[in-house]
């Protein structure tokens, strides 16, 4: 194992570790970073615009391109959920709960700091777990079934208590709900049936994620601007935005230390997974953290908590490494961006799988040892970059509210050049306006939506498999125990209240014995 693991990693430097190639990832990074940075324009059109550049590249060098700019557009797609609180890709919403509130403090400089050595740390670690265990982590993937994965994305929706203030977690499970009705709206993949379309061909294909984010947050964010009259981006002094501002002291440091560890290694085994992601990584770290949290942090999120900061951009950046151990071990794609990546690879004529690492050992570790030269690159790339932009908050309220309209119309309409997109993105925001104003969080809503039909594509599966029968929830080991996870996550909230609740009750009756004596 170590033999191959080492002259696996010398094919992978002798390919990667050439000017041109350098070059590619240098370019690539650029690239993925500008483009994720533009709401609306995620990991996967930064992918698709870089296809046409490869044609004329050797394999090697053509996959070291676009695993440059995959993670390059994962590394900059926090900069608009934290300045703007517009998550143009699923896997940064979770960013923004607790980045843009940090930003409008008065601290952009440190959010987007903080973005970023969570990045380079969780991208730096998954790279490592990618190198080590790769091959066996391959055949654990194939191991999931589909009732593995139904019972996953149950997992995955419990984190709706980290989105949930005290005594709103009923809230956010309405909001899971309405999520996941809104997911079904469209045609059916399996059957081909109309649902909930009530006639109109714009909703055959169903409701654009971008469109819903934009409008629940972006949309909304500017609207409160408006509503509450909070002047804190005008009194944002310019000149408090510079270098300085992205100090993170040593106490910070050690604050987000054990969270970063943590989320890097649970956002690699989510990306591992076909079909799980950077998406799921980000938010299953973020409750992962609140849950862990002690009491005076947790309330802390939602409102600017650095461990809710760092947790989602580790998770999501370890997930997206961890998305290449399907796609270069087994030939699974594990998001739509690796499912590009895929059609790349097929282009060059080379077959993913087992037998890659002996028939292109040069595509496979060339891609793994760039993903160390790039996640440098993205820390130097952007690092000094980050006061400027963080100067976007220095922008007075009557341009930066007509800035973040025009950038989220415009996102939505160049994806989908539809009209009837842009009158429902207006009719989701108000809706999410009223919402937010009965203090319904929008982030459970958006989780219920992602992970809706990847829910029902599994859970139909299932039940064919076991005709009909809900038996598939605890027949095999491995979904019996991901349904114990799950339950224990959502009782050991209230566990912990009735404990604290108890501990309290003792005190009081001491000091009550104590002043009767």
């Amino acid at each position: 194992m170590w033999d191959g693991m080492i002259s696996g990693m010398l094919t992978g430097i002798s390919t990667t570790m050439v000017p041109f190639n350098i070059a590619l990832v240098l370019f690539g990074c650029f690239m993925g970073s500008l483009i994720g940075m533009l709401p609306g324009l995620g990991p996967i059109t930064a992918v698709a615009l870089m296809i046409p550049v490869t044609y004329g590249l050797d394999p090697a060098s053509g996959m070291v391109l676009l695993a440059g700019v995959y993670y390059g557009a994962i590394f900059g797609g926090s900069t608009s959920s934290i300045l703007i609180n517009a998550p143009g890709e699923a896997a940064t919403v979770a960013t923004a709960l607790d980045g843009y509130p940090l930003a409008r403090q008065g601290y952009p400089g440190k959010a987007l700091a903080i973005a970023a050595y969570s990045s380079f740390s969780g991208g730096t670690i998954s790279v490592i777990f990618l190198m080590i265990f790769a091959p066996l982590l391959a055949s654990v993937a194939t191991s999931f079934q589909s009732a593995d994965y139904f019972a996953l994305m149950i997992l995955g929706l419990t984190a709706v208590s980290a989105f949930a203030g005290r005594g709103g977690v009923l809230k956010a499970l309405l909001m899971v709900v309405l999520g996941l009705m809104l997911a079904t709206v469209g045609t059916d993949q399996t059957s081909g049936v109309q649902r909930f379309t009530f006639g109109s061909l714009e909703l055959l294909d169903g409701i654009e994620f971008l469109l819903l984010a934009m409008a629940t947050f972006a949309l909304t964010e500017a609207l409160s601007l408006v509503l509450t009259r909070d002047e804190s981006s005008d009194s944002l002094d310019p000149k408090m935005i510079g270098f300085k501002s992205l100090k993170v002291s040593k106490k910070e440091f050690k604050l987000i230390a054990p969270t970063i560890a943590r989320s890097s290694v649970l956002g690699f085994l989510i990306g591992v997974l076909p079909g799980a992601g950077a998406t799921l990584g980000s938010f299953m770290s973020y409750g992962m953290e609140r849950n862990l949290a002690s009491p005076e942090e947790r309330a802390k999120f939602g409102k600017g908590s650095l461990i809710g900061l760092a947790a989602p951009e580790t998770g999501n950046n370890a997930a997206s490494s961890g998305s290449f151990v399907p796609l270069l071990c087994l030939g699974i794609p594990g998001s739509g961006t690796t499912a590009v990546m895929l059609g790349a690879l097929i282009a060059y004529g080379i077959e993913p799988g087992p037998r890659m690492f002996t028939e292109s050992p040069e595509v496979f570790w060339g891609v793994i040892m760039s993903m160390y030269l790039g996640n440098v690159f993205l820390l130097v790339l952007n690092l000094p970059l980050i006061p400027y932009f963080a100067r976007l908050l220095a922008i007075p309220k009557n341009f930066m509210v007509p800035m973040i309209l025009f950038f989220s119309l415009m996102g939505v309409y160049l994806v989908t050049f539809n009209d009837f997109d842009i009158q429902m993105m207006v009719i989701f925001c108000i809706a999410a306006m009223a919402l937010r104003l009965m203090n319904f969080p929008m982030a459970p809503l958006l989780l219920g939506f992602i992970l809706g039909g990847l829910m029902e594509d599994n859970l139909r599966r299932s039940l064919l498999i076991y005709d009909e029968s809900i038996a598939f929830m605890w027949e095999r080991p491995l979904t019996l125990g991901i349904n114990l996870t799950t339950l224990f996550i959502l009782f050991f909230p209230m566990l912990r209240s009735l404990l604290a609740s108890r501990k309290n009750g003792k005190g009081s009756q001491t000091e009550t014995v104590d002043a009767t004596s």
